[in-house]
This record gives C-alpha cells, sequence and structure tokens, in this order.
C-alpha cells in the first residue's frame, strides 16, 4: 500500500538515519558499554525531525491547521518549519553548523510549547494529553539546548537545570503510566497499546517504574549520566520493539500515519534525553 504522505517521510527519516549511522561509526567503534548509545543520540534526533520535516510536504493543508489563528500564511509556515527540520537534520548528521543549528532548534520547540501547547493547556487544563505534549515538546528543546551547550568552550552551569527538568518530566510520565498502563508507552499521548500486544498492562506499569527509577536517579548528579543513557535505551527498545510492530500493523493510510508519527516520537525524545547525557560536565560523571 503506497501513499506519498507514509513514503516521503519514513524515506526521509531512513535515509538521515543511514547517514547519521555512518557518519558516527569511529565514534560508535571506539565507545565502551553505554556510550555508545550516548554516540548515536544525534542521530537518533536527527532521523525524526527529517520525517517530520518531509511530513510537513506530504501533509501540509493538515499540518497548517496547528499554526495559531491568529498568524497569517499557514501554509508558508508549514512548509518553512519542515524546510527547516530537514535542513536541522542534515546538519546533526554531518557535522555542519552544529551549535547553530541546535540553538534554533532549541528556540523553535520553545515557541511551539509558547504558541501552540501552552494555549492547549490553558484552555483545556483537565485534559492530560495536552499536558504531556506540553511537557514532550519542551524535553525536546532542552534535548537541542544540551547539545548546544555541550559544544561551548566553557560549560555554564545549564546542563545541571536541564537535568533537572527531565528528570521531572520522566517521573511525571511514570505517574501517568501508573494511572493508565494501557495507554502508549513511553510519552502517555492518546495512543492505547492494541490489545493484540503481548502483555500491555504489564507493560505500561513496567515502563513506569523504569521511568519514575529513571527520573529519580536523575536527580542525583553522581549517577545521572548512566541514569539518562539507560533512559534513552528505553525509548530506543520502545521505538523498534513496540512501535515498530504497532507500525506494521496497521491496515490504513490513516493509522499508518498515526504509527509512523509515534515511532519518530518515540525515538525523537529518546535521542533528546541521549543528547542531555552527552552533555552532562566531566564533574556530574564523576561525582564530584
Amino acid at each position: 500500500m503506497f501513499s506519498p504522505l507514509i513514503f516521503w517521510p519514513g524515506l526521509a527519516g531512513a535515509i538521515v538515519l543511514a547517514i547519521g549511522c555512518f557518519t558516527a561509526r569511529k565514534e560508535l567503534a571506539s565507545a565502551p558499554g553505554l556510550e555508545k548509545l550516548i554516540a548515536l543520540a544525534r542521530v537518533f534526533f536527527a532521523a525524526p525531525l527529517a520525517l517530520f520535516g518531509a511530513e510537513h510536504f506530504a501533509a501540509a493543508q493538515g499540518i497548517s491547521q496547528v499554526v495559531p489563528r491568529w498568524m497569517p500564511g499557514h501554509l508558508f509556515w508549514t512548509y518553512l518549519v519542515g524546510l527547516c527540520l530537514m535542513a536541522a537534520a542534515l546538519s546533526l548528521v554531518l557535522g555542519k553548523s552544529v551549535r547553530l543549528t541546535a540553538t534554533l532548534l532549541a528556540i523553535m520547540f520553545l515557541l511551539f510549547v509558547a504558541l501552540i501547547h501552552l494555549p492547549n493547556v490553558v484552555a483545556r487544563p483537565e485534559n492530560r494529553f495536552v499536558w504531556a505534549v506540553a511537557v514532550r515538546d519542551l524535553t525536546f528543546a532542552v534535548g537541542a539546548c544540551a547539545l548546544a551547550e555541550s559544544l561551548r568552550t566553557r560549560g555554564s552551569g545549564v546542563p545541571t537545570a536541564l537535568r533537572w527538568y527531565v528528570a521531572v518530566a520522566l517521573i511525571f510520565f511514570a505517574v501517568e503510566h501508573f494511572l493508565h498502563p494501557e495507554g502508549a508507552l513511553g510519552v502517555p499521548l492518546e495512543k492505547v497499546t492494541p490489545d493484540w500486544f503481548p502483555l500491555r498492562v504489564f507493560l505500561g506499569y513496567f515502563s513506569g517504574a523504569v521511568l519514575f527509577a529513571g527520573g529519580t536517579v536523575m536527580l542525583f548528579p553522581k549517577y545521572a549520566r548512566t541514569a539518562a543513557a539507560w533512559m534513552g535505551m528505553l525509548f530506543t527498545l520502545l521505538t523498534v520493539f513496540v512501535y515498530g510492530p504497532i507500525l506494521i500493523s496497521c491496515a490504513t493510510i490513516a493509522e499508518m500515519n498515526v504509527g509512523e508519527n509515534y515511532v519518530a516520537d518515540t525515538l525523537l525524545y529518546g535521542g533528546a534525553v541521549l543528547l542531555l547525557a552527552a552533555a552532562l560536565p566531566a564533574e556530574t560523571q564523576k561525582g564530584t
């Protein structure tokens, strides 16, 4: 079943993923243990950006509806953001102007939160999903900010604040898993884990426990880098072994579009957490 809405975003994401794995091969080969996963942080962050960027062109009319009503030129902003996302993805995997790209990405995600998600939270504070989306996109901003900070000549101490935010966000998601174990794993959005998925309720509670443990440990500087790496591992595993099979099982174009977005969202979140792990200062790694 071919659809431009599914094919071109998926192809863009796959190409950037392949380029990123190739450019990171030396760092990946020399990194020990969990550091191998951290070495892929930019790749995991970039590939979903490419997918979403292509989707802005393939589904421009639908995505343009998300642009705030008071802003003129909805299609213009949709195409511009799509182009910027694809350019940012290539910048990250090719290693060109990475600090500038990361800074601009952080600003972009902060604008998403301020202009789109916070108004939704204010309008519907009882809706747990709009809170989850706002927390998610702010974590994307944190990941980009952490990358920019890691490329500074001298650290400014910002990663400590970023670490605390991500830790609290993970604990918030953990509570959502405990309250709604049948819901989407990782970032608790509207999708429900299908009935056919093995041990779906158990996986909800288990994911919640892991998120709670990881978020709690990240509050302590001595173990924060390792905890962040393990959280990145969790989101990577969810991408491959939960949302991958769910995507493959989709029967309609609409379902495939949703499934593809959940794959990209989950990998992007994992990439953001791994970027934070990579940015933690040396004294945090040593526990000093």
